[in-house]
C-alpha cells in the first residue's frame, strides 16, 4: 500500500480519537458520523482534508515528518491570533506525527473570487490584515530574513533553474553578473525597515471569510523587509494585474502604513524601488523553487507559471537600470525544452 494511504489511515484513526475530546471541550455534544474529503494540496508535502458532519466543517492538516514540521505553524498561528489576525484555530494537534485539526475558514480563496470589480474592496481588507501583522512587536523567537537566508533563496535560481533545468553553469561574465545582482538585491532588502513577514501573503493563501480575510500558510514567517508581503500580494504565481493599478494599490498601502506608524520608506518612489528589487529577489527564488519541484519532486506543472515571473522581472528591468547585469544575464539564457507531465 502506498505510504500516503497509510498516513491517511493513521490520520483517520487519530481524528476518531480527537473528535470526541473536541466536541466535549467545546460543548457541541457527541460527534456525528462525518465524512472526510480532500480539501487542497500545495507545493510542499502537506495535504489538507475537510471533515464534515451535521453542518460542522473542520480542516485536517497532514504534514508528514521529517519532510514537514507543523510546530512552526502552531507557534505562528498563536502569535497572529493574539494580534487579531483571522487565522485557523488549532483544535487538536499531534505534532510528533504531523497531524493538526483546524477551524475551516471557508471554501473560497481570494484567488477564486477576485475580479476587476471587487479587487479594490478585497485588497483593502487584505491591507488591514497585513497592517495588523506588521504592527506586531519583533519579540517572538522567529528567524531573521538575513544575508544568509536571502542568498540561499537566490541560489535556488542558480542551482535549480540555471544549472539543473537549463544545464547552464555560471562562470566568467555570467558569474560576475549574477554576483553583482545578488549583492544589489540583498543590500536593498537588508536596508529596509524590518517587520513581521508572512512570507507568502498572496491571494491563494487568503480565504474569503468572515471576518475577511482568513490568513493561511504562515508557518515560514520571519522578521524582514517591510515591502516583502505587499509586493507578494500583487505579483504572485496565479494572477497578474496591470502595472498602473498595482502602483495605485501600493500607494494606498504605503499611505495606510504611514498612518499606522509602520516604518515604511518616507518617500513613495523610494518605497517603489525597494518593492521592485524585493520582488525580483522573490521572483528568482520562486522560479528556482518551481524548477526544484519539477526535477526533485516530480511535479512539472509548476513550471507553467515560470513565464509569469519572468514577465514581472522584465517590467522591473525596464525601469531599474541598476539591474542591467541581470538583464544581460537573462537575455543570454538558452531556451528550455517544455516539461511533460
Amino acid at each position: 500500500m502506498p505510504e500516503h494511504d497509510v498516513r491517511l489511515q493513521h490520520l483517520s484513526h487519530w481524528l476518531a480519537q480527537a473528535l470526541p475530546e473536541l466536541y466535549a471541550r467545546e460543548g457541541w455534544g457527541s460527534p456525528p458520523t462525518g465524512r472526510m474529503t480532500p480539501a487542497s494540496s500545495d507545493a510542499s508535502f502537506r495535504r489538507y482534508f475537510r471533515w464534515e458532519g451535521e453542518g460542522r466543517s473542520l480542516i485536517l492538516m497532514d504534514a508528514p515528518p521529517p519532510r514537514e514540521d507543523c510546530r512552526p505553524f502552531v507557534k505562528v498561528a498563536g502569535l497572529l491570533a493574539e494580534a487579531g489576525v483571522h487565522v485557523p484555530r488549532i483544535l487538536a494537534a499531534d505534532v510528533e506525527r504531523g497531524f493538526l485539526l483546524l477551524d475551516d475558514l471557508g471554501r473560497q480563496t481570494y484567488l477564486e473570487v477576485l475580479d476587476t470589480d471587487n479587487a479594490d474592496a478585497l485588497f483593502e481588507q487584505a491591507f488591514q490584515a497585513l497592517l495588523a501583522i506588521q504592527c506586531m512587536p519583533l519579540e517572538a523567537p522567529l528567524p531573521a530574513y538575513d544575508d544568509v537566508l536571502l542568498r540561499r533563496e537566490l541560489h535556488l535560481f542558480a542551482e535549480w533553474y540555471l544549472q539543473c533545468h537549463l544545464g547552464l553553469e555560471l562562470e566568467g561574465e555570467r558569474l560576475a553578473a549574477w554576483n553583482e545582482t545578488c549583492d544589489l538585491l540583498v543590500d536593498s532588502a537588508l536596508a529596509q525597515p524590518k517587520v513581521f513577514v508572512h512570507r507568502d501573503f498572496m491571494p491563494r493563501n487568503l480565504m474569503h471569510s468572515t471576518p475577511n480575510p482568513g490568513v493561511l500558510d504562515f508557518q515560514d514567517a520571519v522578521y524582514g523587509p517591510v515591502t516583502y508581503d505587499v509586493t507578494c500580494l500583487f505579483k504572485d504565481a496565479f494572477v497578474s494585474w496591470p502595472e498602473p493599478r498595482v502602483r495605485d494599490w501600493l500607494e494606498t498601502y504605503w499611505s495606510l502604513a504611514r498612518e499606522k506608524g509602520i516604518a515604511v520608506q518616507e518617500d513613495f518612489e523610494e518605497f517603489l524601488r525597494a518593492s521592485d528589487l524585493m520582488g525580483v529577489q522573490r521572483h528568482l527564488k520562486v522560479i528556482g523553487i518551481f524548477a526544484r519541484i519539477c526535477h526533485r519532486d516530480g511535479k512539472p506543472r509548476y513550471l507553467a507559471d515560470v513565464p509569469r515571473f519572468f514577465t514581472y522581472i522584465d517590467a522591473v528591468l525596464a525601469r531599474r537600470p541598476e539591474l542591467r547585469a541581470l538583464a544581460g544575464l537573462l537575455r543570454g539564457l538558452p531556451q528550455a525544452e517544455p516539461e511533460r507531465p
